[in-house]
């Protein structure tokens, strides 16, 4: 996921926060169930509607807020004073990612021709980790059109072990091999 640099800021500032009152687990419960209100397309079109007044869009968050955790509702009012209600839209994609990175893990998923078993996930997970230096947590992903293998998608990075990569690879490699001289 692609963080835009102001919610990168706030999200920052909220983890900190977080982590100085040990209060992280709290707030990632918290901002991941603003996330999934907001994954609602009908919620996300509403909020983000300008034509709405701020007023109203505070008061029907706050509603949703009542039960978090002080920080977290001190940080979304904090976001309508700003005008920066947009942050809700990237906020709990941005502070997973964030806490993952602070216990030294990244997510990703793992594109197969079928549904692979916990061990397949869990063997690559250790394999790729062993490579980039971070656990990782993978999901799987059913991809039809791969003919064999797997690409792996974590940290920013495709790994592909596919038939189809590895084909082009040895195309590639085959293609800038130089030949010998005809004598």
């Amino acid at each position: 996921m692609i963080v835009d640099p102001v919610t990168a800021r706030y999200t920052d500032a909220l983890f900190a926060l977080a982590t100085e009152q040990g209060a992280v687990a709290e707030v990632l419960a918290d901002v991941e169930r603003i996330g999934a209100e907001v994954a609602d397309e009908q919620v996300s079109t509403w909020l983000f509607d300008a034509r709405v007044a701020i007023e109203e869009k505070r008061s029907k968050v706050e509603v949703l807020a009542s039960g978090f955790h002080s920080l977290t509702r001190n940080f979304i009012g904090l976001l309508f004073d700003k005008g920066r209600e947009q942050v809700l839209g990237g906020l709990a994609e941005a502070y997973r990612e964030r806490w993952l990175t602070s216990q030294g893990s990244v997510e990703g998923y793992v594109e197969s021709a079928r549904a692979l078993d916990q061990g397949e996930i869990a063997e690559l997970a250790v394999s790729i980790g062993a490579k980039i230096g971070r656990q990782v947590l993978l999901e799987n992903r059913v991809n039809p059109d791969l003919v064999g293998g797997v690409r792996v998608f974590v940290a920013g990075r495709l790994i592909d072990y596919s038939v189809r990569g590895r084909l082009s690879g040895l195309r590639r490699k085959m293609m800038e091999a130089s030949l010998p001289a005809a004598t």
